[in-house]
């Protein structure tokens, strides 16, 4: 059983965690799909460090919780490792890290198959990504995250 005290502890935490995720958001990279790029992402994997929209996370849901871990952005409760994990990642290096062999004439698929499909190549199999693009992703520029 918990005390008044621990879930008003809990509460601010949860409070503070709101905030970050809020600013998160308003990053420019952040307010796009970071798979379809539908606008106004609400979920999350925040083991790979991503926004999506409801319809990709449904589709990482599918992959299990060996690939992605999915967290609605507002309903759901956070860890700090969880934050951190968002802080640390954000769309914007997930995109260098895990689309950094994209084709450069890549459409976006529209379709849920198609979707569900570039979404287990790009997270699953892999097949965009670059082991070298992750120390590139977490380089500063003149004090500015990438």
């Amino acid at each position: 059983m918990t005390t008044r005290s621990e879930r008003e502890k809990a509460q601010k935490l949860n409070e503070q965690h709101q905030v970050i995720l809020s600013q998160l958001l308003r990053e420019e990279e952040n307010k796009h799909c970071a798979d379809c790029e539908a606008k106004g992402p609400r979920w999350a994997s925040w083991n790979l460090g991503v926004f999506m929209c409801i319809r990709c996370a449904g589709i990482h849901r599918n992959l299990g919780v060996h690939i992605s871990r999915v967290k609605s952005v507002n309903l759901d409760q956070w860890t700090p490792e969880q934050i951190q994990s968002m802080v640390d990642m954000s769309n914007r290096r997930a995109k260098l890290l895990y689309e950094a062999h994209l084709p450069e004439n890549f459409k976006r698929p529209q379709t849920d198959q198609a979707v569900e499909v570039f979404i287990r190549d790009k997270y699953e199999r892999k097949k965009y990504y670059d082991k070298e693009a992750l120390a590139a992703a977490t380089v500063f520029i003149s004090g500015q995250r990438c």
